[in-house]
């Protein structure tokens, strides 16, 4: 009853889903109906079974500021889901004490470092295009069971592959489509099996090159006195994720990157990774 309790604090007010159950709802419930929802939710997780609705989203396209309103690819896509169903997610176990903050400080040092060893450093930023749509799901799965996640928690993945959703504009809403690819928009836990996936880009980097993962921002770094060498390391890298991504069925992850120089030499520095 305590993880139900501090799951519904945790929670942000939004709109509901399908289901039409808001989070204000679930917050003015008595005890008694708390604990027919804890029953409710250990049932769920032990026979595997999940209500119909929970498996469905309401898609609210939101256009980009400045853009044009014609073009179908500009609109920001805001999936409305089940806010019961969110409830019980957060209670499967999501990352706490977590932030971008933690990538930001751990830059921050590497500079600091490469500073003090009068050395330069070089980061690679890729931005991740459309990652929760691209999302190889048996990549996960696989994942999960290299991790040695056993039990439930595996097999509750399963409740994230077949979803549907429909678009709605205004009062009028499209029939329902099949997500087949990727993980859900609007999933508590999709951040986290989207970063289970992608975690393993990680392993495979040079000894002299770091990497971190924030959702859908990877960021790798090289430091030494020999700019040549560190831009062989980080092109060297950055094959070895291509790579990856073609294995894994998923090139697209890798569209776009930007290169950022941390140097106390004033001097002109060019360099050039090929993706």
């Amino acid at each position: 009853m305590t993880e139900l309790k501090k799951a519904l604090l945790q929670v942000h007010i939004t709109s509901p889903g399908p289901d039409r159950i808001t989070y204000t709802m679930l917050h003015h419930l008595n005890p008694d109906s708390l604990t027919n929802i804890l029953s409710l939710f250990n049932r769920v997780w032990k026979k595997h079974c999940y209500p119909s609705s929970w498996r469905e989203a309401i898609v609210i396209p939101i256009l980009k500021p400045g853009k044009v309103a014609t073009d179908p690819l500009i609109y920001h896509p805001i999936a409305m889901t089940s806010c019961f169903c969110k409830t019980f997610e957060r209670m499967s176990g999501f990352r706490k004490g977590r932030s971008t903050l933690d990538n930001i400080v751990y830059l921050e040092s590497q500079i600091r470092d490469a500073f003090v060893r009068r050395n330069h450093l070089v980061s690679l930023f890729f931005d991740i295009e459309k990652a929760y749509d691209r999302t190889w799901r048996y990549g996960i799965l696989r994942n999960l069971y290299d991790f040695g996640l056993r039990g439930n928690l595996p097999i509750f993945f399963n409740f994230l592959v077949l979803r549907y959703f429909y678009v709605r504009i205004g009062h009028s809403s499209s029939h329902k489509f099949i997500q087949d690819q990727g993980v859900p928009q609007g999933s508590v836990l999709s951040v986290t099996f989207f970063n289970i996936h992608m975690s393993s880009t990680l392993n495979d980097l040079p000894p002299s090159v770091r990497g971190m993962l924030c959702v859908d921002d990877l960021q790798i770094s090289c430091q030494g006195s020999d700019m040549r060498l560190i831009e062989r390391q980080l092109q060297t890298t950055a094959n070895r994720l291509v790579k990856w991504c073609d294995q894994k069925d998923t090139r697209s992850l890798l569209p776009r990157a930007a290169v950022s120089i941390f140097a106390e030499s004033v001097t002109y520095i060019q360099i050039l990774i090929f993706i």
